[in-house]
């Protein structure tokens, strides 16, 4: 950025070299209507008519220093010290009032740098503060007596500005605000800078801090994820060996009851079997004629 505006500063101002540009296409213009037969009042009057457009569109516009002071009176009621509490928005919308002042001037004053730097250190954004504080406290290139070839925009600043210094009463407000704004960027610029850049320090450790904890976090979550999933597949196993047992139990006691009813079963059939016929047992001889010489000792 120095090395941008440096440039801007040093080269051949931009006015310059579009009078010259102007002049060269006014004389290329008239040779041709000099020679294309043209009279010489024509082409008087064509000179006279180009040169009033030129300086028409041509003129430094004053929207741009207007808006420089506009924003040095909104910055300064922002950054003062009292107690009302500004919205974010608000804070944005004077910041983005002096980006644009930043885009829209080649060489823009360096108390519009420090304006937006101290903006951006009020807001929270230390990042953006710590630039634009450097650039304007740090930078040899961003110092006044560094400025010898202004741009239109910057040569009328300079001039509204120094009206301003000489009769404060014609712009009360924006003369305090111009002054407050000088006082803190020699008093409190350092300052300023070393805070946000302390701020940015301690957000990248922050940062840093945040995602080893994540990592850590997600290397726990992981574990845990791992130890349940192997005390499911054990609890698994666990009951598939207990479900496998106990088929295997109750499978056995089908067995065993099957195997005592089948024998309770034939044994039951093979009494059936002996009270239905009567032949199945024939006594002996011997026993049959111990009945019969039985009997009549008996009747006796």
């Amino acid at each position: 950025m120095s090395d941008n505006n440096n440039k801007l500063q040093k080269r051949v101002p931009d006015a310059l070299k579009e009078k010259g540009q102007y002049v060269l296409a006014f004389s290329v213009i008239a040779s041709m209507l000099m020679v294309a037969g043209f009279p010489m009042f024509v082409i008087f009057f064509f000179g006279i008519f180009a040169y009033f457009l030129w300086k028409t569109f041509s003129s430094p516009s004053r929207n741009e220093t207007r808006e420089i002071f506009q924003f040095y009176l909104a910055a300064n009621d922002v950054l003062r010290d009292d107690e009302r509490r500004w919205f974010g928005f608000e804070m944005q919308e004077v910041i983005g009032r002096g980006e644009r002042i930043l885009r829209a001037i080649n060489g823009a004053p360096p108390l519009v740098y420090f304006t937006l730097g101290a903006l951006y250190h009020k807001a929270g954004d230390y990042k953006s503060a710590v630039n634009h504080l450097a650039y304007v406290l740090e930078n040899e290139s961003a110092e006044e007596a560094t400025y010898i070839y202004p741009s239109p925009e910057l040569r009328n600043y300079v001039k509204v500005l120094r009206k301003i210094e000489r009769e404060p009463a014609e712009a009360p407000l924006t003369s305090a605000a111009v002054r407050a704004l000088e006082r803190a960027r020699r008093n409190r610029g350092k300052v300023l800078l070393e805070e946000s850049r302390e701020q940015v320090q301690e957000q990248s450790r922050k940062k840093r801090e945040a995602a080893l904890e994540q990592a850590k976090t997600k290397a726990v979550l992981t574990e845990s994820v791992q130890d349940v999933a192997v005390f499911q597949s054990v609890t698994d196993e666990v009951i598939e060996n207990q479900h496998g047992n106990g088929f295997e139990n109750k499978a056995k006691a089908d067995s065993s009851n099957s195997k005592t009813s089948s024998r309770d079963q034939k044994r039951n059939e093979n009494e059936n079997q002996d009270n239905g016929n009567p032949f199945i047992r024939q006594k002996s001889i011997t026993e049959v004629l111990h009945d019969i010489y039985d009997k009549p000792n008996s009747v006796k």
